[in-house]
């Protein structure tokens, strides 16, 4: 009977919770502010940065290789993944709300995690597109035939939707009482893990098992491929051999360094030491990552910035 008592009152302590208030970066109006036109911006640079890469990778015949497919998938994605956090934080910032309802938050992080590892598998399909490049450049289009780039994208989508299924249904499980505050400007994952009153045991295991092997299978692909990228550079006789080598991979590296240094400060330990200024590391590869990949791949690239220009060019003389 006391067991029962116990149960009862229990659920009497419990309520279902329907939305969330997302307190975003800051509890301070003036910094809101600050903040909106900063994302505002960001965000549009974002979308017009990654799109023109879109364009001018399809509009021109010369970058139609394996390295630059892979390039225009990347951009797709990133304009995806900017687009699942920021806009609903700019709207409720409009609207003067903080509120998402349970429902948005479970697509927002189904669609946070997949894009997110989308971001991995393709950084690590360019890592082996450029190792083939540098050390096996006479086999390359034997090795990079369409057939094998279409497979990798493919493959990367089923195996990232799985594993973002699993994660999903399993939060969509927890119980989450009276706390509906969420100390970010999304509902990521941590964050919302935090405010559930039944026990994550099984979310936080299937976090270091399937979403280690998920996240660290693409990172060591990486590691492997620059590691042989490195020896095989190390051994060209002449310096100039060895800097264009160097410009090949230089951009993407600069981005892997971004994007997996954050992701693995904030999301390689156990969600109970989630804290709130993981918020700036999540902002980095959140927003910061699809912002600066147009810059890092466009500046340092002649081919893109041949691209770019003959696709400006061409937008004038249709204007005229």
């Amino acid at each position: 009977m006391e067991n029962s008592k116990h149960t009862d009152m229990d659920r009497d302590n419990q309520t279902t919770v329907t939305e969330f208030l997302l307190l975003g970066l800051s509890g301070q109006s003036e910094q809101e502010d600050i903040l909106f036109g900063l994302f505002l911006g960001m965000y549009l640079v974002t979308i017009i940065g990654n799109f023109l890469i879109v364009l001018a990778i399809s509009s021109d015949s010369h970058l139609h290789t394996p390295m630059y497919f892979f390039l225009a998938n990347l951009s797709c994605v990133d304009i995806c993944f900017s687009s699942v956090t920021t806009p609903k934080m700019l709207v409720n910032h409009i609207l003067g709300s903080k509120s998402i309802s349970y429902m948005e938050c479970m697509i927002q992080i189904y669609f946070f995690i997949t894009f997110t590892n989308m971001d991995g598998f393709f950084l690590s399909v360019m890592a082996y597109d450029r190792y083939v490049a540098v050390c096996c450049p006479l086999h390359y289009t034997m090795i990079m035939k369409p057939k094998l780039c279409m497979l990798l994208v493919v493959a990367s989508w089923v195996i990232t939707n799985l594993h973002t299924l699993l994660h999903t249904l399993l939060m969509a499980q927890l119980a989450y009482c009276f706390n509906n505050t969420v100390h970010h400007f999304f509902c990521d994952p941590y964050a919302i893990l935090k405010l559930s009153c039944s026990s994550t045991f099984i979310n936080d295991l299937m976090v270091f098992t399937v979403g280690g092997l998920v996240f660290l299978t693409p990172f060591t692909c990486i590691i492997i491929s620059y590691a042989y990228i490195l020896s095989n550079v190390l051994k060209l006789p002449s310096a100039h051999g060895i800097r264009k080598a160097f410009s090949t991979c230089g951009s993407h590296l600069t981005v892997v360094s971004l994007f997996y240094g954050a992701i693995l400060g904030v999301y390689m330990r156990p969600s109970s030491s989630y804290s709130v200024q993981d918020t700036v590391a999540t902002v980095i590869f959140t927003v910061v990552t699809p912002l600066v990949n147009p810059f890092i791949y466009s500046l340092r690239n002649h081919d893109m910035q041949r691209a770019l220009r003959k696709l400006i060019s061409v937008s004038r003389i249709r204007k005229l």
